[in-house]
């Protein structure tokens, strides 16, 4: 999304050009082999395992560490492909989000008119918002993953990229469409109205 909109804002008169349908199936299909590929390594490297003790794990899902957590045999060498791989499937995304927002702004930056720099923003914010809740919660996860750190604190943070970024994803898109804000201005007003009339 952010080369869609990296395209779309700095190259407006060839976006049609660019962002065609093979294109975007390419996009699209380099993502998915990415991932299923990084799954396959994981699948392989954990199915490897020895797991001898109680098959509870303490966690809202079936993720990568708490896995480990309960293997019984030397976990170190997965432990250092989940982080090496991890680094490359989250920095290098989060690297092609930044250069495509860096070029993004310094383009929205050289419009003269405050209206088409206010729709430009407004057509990024969305993205960028969701985005940063995701990559935040993923790093926080994956990248800066301690021993130290308790399994309350993993849970919780594995549920925000798990259900609150799908949840706030819509809320957050739907900000820009004029009847929701309007409808959501009337509801305050009279939730104001009501607690002063209390």
């Amino acid at each position: 999304m952010s080369y869609d909109r990296y395209v779309a804002i700095c190259n407006p008169l060839h976006y049609i050009s660019i962002m065609t349908n093979p294109y975007c199936v390419k996009l699209v299909i380099i993502c998915w082999l990415a991932a299923l590929s990084m799954t396959l390594i994981f699948d392989t490297q954990i199915s490897l395992l020895l797991f001898c003790g109680p098959n509870i794990i303490d966690h809202f899902f079936c993720d990568l560490l708490p896995l480990l957590e309960i293997a019984c045999s030397d976990t170190s060498i997965v432990r250092q492909q989940i982080y090496l791989l991890s680094i490359l499937l989250i920095i290098t995304p989060t690297i092609i989000i930044i250069i495509s927002y860096t070029k993004i702004m310094s383009s929205i930056l050289r419009i003269p008119s405050t209206t088409g720099r206010q729709k430009a923003f407004s057509t990024c914010s969305s993205h960028l918002i969701v985005v940063s809740i995701f990559y935040w919660t993923i790093f926080c996860v994956y990248i800066f993953a301690t021993k130290e750190k308790s399994s309350t604190i993993s849970k919780i943070s594995s549920l925000l990229y798990i259900v609150f970024t799908p949840m706030v994803n819509p809320i957050v898109y739907s900000l820009k469409n004029k009847d929701i804000m309007k409808a959501i201005r009337n509801t305050i007003k009279k939730m104001t109205w009501f607690g002063n009339y209390l």
